[in-house]
């Protein structure tokens, strides 16, 4: 979740055909099946840490609730202010297929919850021969196209520069931290769905969160994830008036060293695909900084009413 200039909520779009795989993850010395698991799951455990480290006034006023199953991880916010960003599941098909009583569930749970939305984002390789039948039966579209990428923890670091200050984030920054994070991304400073980035942006569980400031003024914020052999580099963005000046490759480089730190073998990534001429600064910065575009994963979008 780099920075992007789409919007948070995920678009319905007609559904196409499948996006071809980029071929990424022979050059890393991986099988395809080893790809996606490390790639799927680091994204799952990381949208689950948010989600539940969220505090208790938050999740009951927002709606939200998380389950485990098949294999994969499902976060609801029936309030999401976003319209929609935070009502995802994934991580499905590392050790379960991916079936149609599984969406059936899904959709049931999203429905049942009053959630304005089901983005399931789920890798080429594990959708199962119908998954057009199913789409169908179950009112799913498809959606935008993201690109799921991996860096080596061996891959040496890019040197980076930049004229703001950059250091980690402590408990006394956190509730600057959240309100750069939703403002960089373009989300609404809803007080709740600010808490839930502040509880991560502190020090939850597995999270280490970074800023950049201008004098003693905020104006970017990451965040990287550890709960397994793969990092996630798990959201930074940068305020409009502070892009340009070297913040993300800075923020890249800390997070290496960090997730090497850790004992981390692997980094996963992701970030929206350049489709139809469209230019990705996010997606350029991860390339550069030893990322290797893995496989394109498009997000498959269930709504009230389809």
């Amino acid at each position: 979740m780099e920075q992007t200039t789409d919007s948070p909520s995920p678009p319905a779009e007609p559904a196409e055909p499948p996006v071809p795989p980029v071929p990424g993850w022979e050059s890393l010395g991986l099988d395809r099946a080893t790809a996606l698991a490390l790639a799927e799951t680091a994204e799952a455990e990381f949208m689950i840490a948010l989600h539940d480290g969220a505090p208790t006034e938050a999740k009951a006023a927002l709606g939200m609730r998380s389950e485990r199953l098949a294999g994969g991880v499902a976060v609801v916010m029936a309030g999401d202010p976003t319209g929609g960003y935070w009502n995802k599941a994934l991580g499905f098909g590392v050790t379960e297929p991916v079936t149609d009583s599984l969406v059936a569930h899904l959709v049931d749970l999203y429905a049942s919850a009053g959630a304005p939305a089901l983005c399931l984002q789920v890798a080429p390789a594990a959708l199962p021969a119908d998954w057009d039948d199913i789409c169908v039966r179950h009112g799913i579209v498809g959606g935008s196209v993201w690109a799921k990428l991996l860096r080596p923890a061996a891959t040496p670091t890019t040197p980076s520069t930049t004229d703001l200050r950059v250091g980690t984030i402590g408990p006394e920054d956190a509730e600057a931290y959240a309100r750069v994070f939703a403002g960089g991304f373009g989300m609404p400073p809803e007080p709740h769905l600010l808490s839930m980035f502040a509880a991560a942006g502190g020090g939850g569980p597995g999270f280490t969160a970074y800023g950049a400031w201008d004098g003693d003024v905020l104006v970017a914020a990451a965040n990287l994830h550890v709960a397994g052999p793969a990092a996630a580099f798990c959201g930074a963005a940068t305020l409009p008036e502070a892009r340009g000046r070297g913040a993300q490759s800075a923020f890249m480089q800390l997070r290496v060293e960090a997730a090497r730190a850790a004992g981390c073998t692997w980094m996963s990534a992701e970030t929206w695909q350049e489709l139809e001429g469209a230019h990705n600064p996010s997606l350029h910065n991860m390339l550069r900084s030893g990322f290797v575009e893995v496989y394109d994963r498009r997000n498959w979008v269930w709504r009230p009413g389809a």
